[in-house]
């Protein structure tokens, strides 16, 4: 109950819960089914021993459960006409004795169900008490269930709202928005290679798409000019780090605040000779290091209006010779041993011509 209690990650509690329940009760196995209401679907993404499972709402015991909000339990489940036999078909599985008990929220509204199949022991049967104790699971799971959930769609409506800023961003300077979508995947894998949790690395893959967010301050004129910039143009352009970690360096929001960094430092050189604030080494963000290698190889391999795409030959050679200069030597080499993968993502994100 406590781990259950302590999780933030939605798809981590599903998992503990279905194993809770099902050393609980001594189950073969024990169901999460969620309601997804746009689709009047139930579905489950932690069923021991089987992938995902999408069903009518109202359909299968589940479904009566979660409609009339009573628990059901059942000795054999052919021999009920509830039961949604069309899953053991898919997966070979043979359902046998099945307890089912739906779960509400702080408000009393079913959310979702518990559902233990085939009871482990020599009878074969879930007893009144096995009923007791997942209902009490239930009761609990249920209420942390809603919060996490609740987190989560904070997070995901984050995303969204990132992911959307950062191509207004590369619209306006007349870049297609898959640059943003490309730098966030290959910063993704970047990540993961230099040894990054996967929460982590995922945070950077939300965040990434901000990193020219200040953009949207820079006039057009000088934004999407063909030619050559003046030194004073230039000099506008770099501003974009210090406007874009301005917009949103006071959130405290750890996906804004990883953006924040990200939009400050991906100008950064390792050798200390990159803007806004000259950092060097290990005082740029482990962020900023990563999306400066991934913008810098999607920019040399996009065509844009001021220049052609470059060979994948001559964006080696560079890299090869600003690593330790302009790029952490750690995440050249990891963008080596990822080149393939990256090539990978590039291609099956190419802008459409």
């Amino acid at each position: 109950m406590a781990k259950i209690s302590s999780e933030s990650q939605l798809s981590n509690v599903l998992v503990l819960m279905a194993d809770m329940g099902r050393e609980m009760i001594v189950a073969d196995r024990c169901t999460v089914w969620l309601i997804d209401e746009a689709n009047e679907e139930l579905y489950t993404t932690v069923a021991h021993g089987v992938k995902m499972i999408r069903i009518p709402y109202g359909t299968g015991l589940v479904g009566h459960a979660i409609a009339t909000g009573e628990a059901i339990v059942i000795e054999d489940a052919y021999d009920d006409p509830r039961h949604h036999a069309e899953n053991d078909r898919k997966t070979g599985y043979v359902t046998k004795s099945v307890v089912t008990i739906p779960f509400r929220n702080h408000e009393g509204r079913t959310i979702g169900a518990y559902q233990a199949v085939n009871k482990m022991t020599e009878a074969g049967k879930f007893t009144s008490k096995d009923l007791e104790l997942l209902s009490l699971a239930a009761s609990y799971a249920g209420k942390s269930l809603e919060s996490v959930m609740l987190h989560q769609e904070i997070v995901d409506t984050q995303r969204e709202i990132i992911s959307a800023m950062g191509e207004i961003g590369e619209i306006r300077s007349k870049e297609m928005a898959n640059h943003v979508r490309r730098v966030a995947e290959y910063s993704y894998v970047l990540a993961l290679r230099l040894g990054l949790s996967p929460r982590e690395a995922d945070l950077l893959r939300t965040a990434s798409p901000m990193h020219d967010i200040g953009k949207v301050a820079i006039p057009d004129a000088v934004l999407n000019k063909p030619g050559k910039l003046t030194e004073e143009e230039y000099e506008l352009i770099k501003s974009h780090t210090r406007v874009g970690h301005q917009l949103l360096k006071g959130s405290r929001r750890e996906l804004l605040s990883a953006a924040a960094i990200v939009a400050g430092q991906h100008h950064e050189k390792w050798d200390g000779s990159g803007y806004p604030h000259g950092l060097s080494g290990a005082d740029i963000h482990i962020y900023g290091r990563i999306t400066a290698v991934a913008d810098v190889f999607d920019a040399l391999s996009a065509e844009r209006v001021y220049k052609s795409a470059w060979p994948i030959e001559r964006i080696e050679k560079l890299f090869e010779e600003e690593r330790g200069r302009h790029f952490d030597p750690a995440v050249v080499d990891a963008f080596f041993a990822e080149l393939p993968r990256l090539i990978e993502i590039r291609d099956s994100l190419a802008d459409e011509s």
